[in-house]
């Protein structure tokens, strides 16, 4: 089997209409570089939680507290807009296929972040983070077996470069055992929910907006959690003041911010855009760990970096990042 390969497009004059586009390309890539820095807090926000709660204990939390902060927003856009003599707001419907794939969409990514929080119990946070970051194969493939998208070889080089880069970021705290295998599958079974994740916001996306997507995830989240933190662990919520502020900065930073911006920009780029984007997470971590904690970096670290950023233009480049529809809300 192959994946079909787009034929290069000819140079054509740029057009106003195309100038704006490219506008609004650039101003996509900002709000998804402040999504993969809100996201990079993740794996720091869980191993904080871990210390007080199980993993899947930490990801109700983080869903619940979300889901009241996601609500009262939509509360209070809901009375401004009521109070507003011009108001836009449009009664959103909901079909049978709609609330099956919000559903479809929250069990993706509750299984994507269960399965990282779980690992990071299992393997060292190099091993998840480094298996995790093949999101993007996952998410190019599923997307090429089951939804028909094609990907040019521009595209394909620039993801495979990046995925290579982010390789090489974690292969000095890289450890091979045994012991390892559990976690290590979990941390890779994570990579493929996350990519199903992403092609089901992507989806998602043509009817509804980010917020939207991202509270209903919130709520069935913290409904499809709250059973299994029952059943398999003792403690459902932080017992001190420092567990709760770090599950409120998850699901403010993480969860809020980091999810609805990732969500936002999946009407502009494509899912299999995103997912290589996401592989500067592991880039601005290492960066943020040099700076905070005076972490040593080694050359090889900031040859790994540059690998990732080459992979990254690469992938934007290409005929595959961007849909032709704006990235509006």
């Amino acid at each position: 089997m192959t994946i079909e390969l787009k034929p290069s497009q000819p140079q054509i004059e740029q057009t106003p209409g195309a100038i704006a586009q490219g506008l609004q390309g650039n101003i996509g890539l900002t709000s998804l570089f402040l999504a993969i820095l809100a996201l990079s807090f993740a794996a720091i926000f869980i191993r904080l939680s871990e210390r007080e709660l199980g993993p899947v204990a930490t990801i109700f939390n983080r869903f619940w507290v979300a889901t009241v902060i996601l609500g009262l927003g939509k509360v209070f856009e809901t009375l401004r807009e009521r109070h507003s003599h011009d108001s836009l707001l449009q009664k959103q419907h909901y079909t049978v296929s709609d609330l099956v794939l919000l559903l479809v969409m929250s069990c993706f990514f509750s299984g994507t972040l269960i399965t990282w929080a779980w690992s990071l119990t299992q393997t060292s946070v190099a091993n998840s983070n480094l298996l995790h970051n093949v999101t993007p194969l996952f998410t190019t493939l599923m997307g090429w077996l089951f939804l028909s998208q094609s990907f040019d070889a521009r595209f394909l080089i620039g993801m495979v470069v990046a995925i290579s880069g982010s390789i090489l970021i974690g292969l000095g705290d890289l450890h091979l055992a045994s012991d390892n295998f559990t976690g290590d599958s979990l941390a890779l079974l994570s990579a493929v929910f996350s990519a199903a994740n992403l092609l089901t916001v992507e989806k998602l996306r043509a009817k509804f907006s980010a917020t939207t997507i991202l509270l209903w995830c919130s709520f069935f989240g913290a409904v499809l959690t709250f059973p299994i933190v029952l059943l398999t662990e003792d403690v459902l919520f932080p017992y001190s003041w420092a567990g709760w502020l770090t599950i409120i900065a998850q699901a403010l930073i993480c969860q809020v911010l980091g999810q609805s911006l990732q969500a936002y920009n999946l009407k502009g780029f494509s899912s299999g855009f995103v997912a290589v984007f996401l592989l500067l997470d592991p880039v601005i971590t290492a960066i943020l760990a040099w700076i905070i904690f005076a972490e040593r970096l080694t050359p090889l670290n900031w040859l790994a970096f540059s690998v990732v950023l080459a992979g990254i233009y690469l992938a934007k480049s290409s005929q595959g990042a961007e849909k032709v529809t704006p990235l509006g809300s």
